[in-house]
């Protein structure tokens, strides 16, 4: 094997080496990381080689220039958007971004921007969500507070937020006023590293909504991320009674293990999921390969009475989950046609310890269809935008919540924590505002 790889051009007989360093890391890696050798490659011949043997659409191949000293040049001569690089400089912290839902020095919750009309001294900093063991949760700053101030800073007017950033990224200590029920207590925390949750729970209406936002390997449950987080809120859940709703809306995917790993809590028997991938075969020239993904019987969720609410931003490995989900469970589906990424990418550590990100797999649903470039359509669309009152409505719950509308016309909030937050109030679109997570109106 080793002669046959090793004819080839000189400049090129380093690399042959190097890949098959590489092959005895491919059992037990998503990410390689090969070996500098007296006669190493450039970064340039690398990523090259790389693409060659990876990249999924092979008649783009011939776009790629052999020689060259840019890395960029490279990717930007393929059309597909998401095969991409990522220098030495930056490749950590998109290897973080994609594992992980890492948030370096945060207060750990999220906000709505929401203006009381006609009331422009009215701060529209609203908190929506506290993540547990966070800098705000140790503080015991209360869900759906309004805040008032941050070390002095008053908060209102339609710059509000851009204050609130400004203070949050010059500050590790902060002293939030809080405005909350009937009172105002000021709360103090310290800004620490994060790991968010991935899955979230409301209720509206009496319906649990189980909100899953990525899938990711490490999330809040460190060890097992958003798979854990899944599997402890089923166990724990076993004997509930009632349909709920997975909401899987602007979920833009994440990890093939966890997505699919998720609907295998749900699915008892089946095939879950089949990819196609580019790979590399002994002899060093390109082959496809099959892998097919089966379900296992046991898991909490096979029992439960569960209906999917998406939107056309729910992508990728939303996609793996909803499909398996609709195709084998039959579960409906309601909301709109999802995005439409039915391929995937790996990774792969680069010479230089760069990162190099290369669609290599085409994905299909359980039935053996394909969904890229065209999304899965829902089993009952909205007749606006997707919102919990149209999976409400689909579940018979009619009857619109308006205690949040009723709360701020009254420019204050119950005591009682507010169970219906969504629809025409507020935007789904995030924006970060110095670390933390911002639904800003539309």
């Amino acid at each position: 094997m080793i002669t046959v790889l090793c004819k080839m051009a000189s400049s090129f007989r380093s690399i042959c080496y190097l890949y098959i360093f590489l092959l005895l890391l491919t059992s037990c890696s998503d990410f390689f990381s090969p070996v500098k050798s007296t006669d190493s490659p450039t970064e340039y011949q690398f990523n090259y080689w790389l693409l060659q043997r990876a990249y999924l659409y092979e008649d783009e191949l011939g776009n790629l220039p052999e020689e060259g000293d840019s890395v960029q040049v490279l990717y930007d001569a393929l059309s597909d958007p998401y095969t991409r690089y990522a220098p030495p400089s930056k490749s950590e912290d998109v290897e973080i971004s994609i594992n992980t839902s890492f948030v370096p020095g945060d207060v750990g919750m999220e906000y709505l921007e929401y203006f009381v009309e006609g009331s422009p001294e009215i701060s529209p900093i609203l908190i929506y969500r506290v993540y547990p063991n966070s800098p705000a949760a140790k503080a015991g700053v209360p869900r759906y507070g309004r805040i008032l101030s941050v070390n002095g800073v008053q908060l209102f007017g339609e710059d509000a937020r851009y204050r609130y950033d400004s203070v949050l990224t010059q500050n590790a200590e902060l002293e939030m006023r809080i405005f909350y029920g009937d009172s105002i207590k000021t709360y103090s925390m310290t800004k620490e590293d994060v790991y968010a949750p991935t899955l979230f729970l409301d209720t509206a209406q009496g319906i649990t909504f189980i909100t899953i936002t990525e899938f990711k390997l490490t999330t809040a449950d460190q060890a097992n991320g958003t798979l854990g987080e899944l599997r402890t809120y089923l166990d724990s859940t076993k004997n509930e009674t009632g349909t709920r709703v997975l909401d899987l809306r602007n979920n833009p995917g994440g990890h093939i293990s966890q997505c699919v790993g998720a609907a295998d809590m749900f699915i008892p028997k089946g095939t879950l999921s089949t990819r196609y991938y580019i790979t590399f075969a002994p002899d060093g020239e390109r082959t496809i390969r099959t892998v097919s993904m089966e379900a296992t019987a046991g898991d909490p969720g096979e029992s439960g009475d569960f209906v999917i609410l998406d939107n056309h931003a729910s992508a990728s490995c939303a996609e793996i989950f909803i499909a398996a989900m609709k195709e084998i469970r039959h579960t409906p589906i309601i909301g709109s046609t999802t995005y439409g990424k039915g391929i995937g990418q790996s990774s792969w550590k680069t010479i230089d310890d760069g990162l190099a990100i290369i669609t290599n797999l085409e994905i299909l649903t359980p039935l053996g269809n394909t969904y890229h470039k065209k999304g899965i359509e829902p089993d009952l669309i909205c007749a606006s935008s997707p919102s919990r009152q149209c999976a409400i409505d689909y579940l018979g719950k009619s009857q619109k919540d308006t205690t949040i509308k009723e709360a701020l016309s009254k420019k204050s909030f119950p005591k009682a924590p507010i169970d219906f937050i969504e629809g025409s109030y507020f935007s789904k679109k995030k924006t970060s505002i110095g670390g933390a997570i911002a639904y800003p109106l539309d």
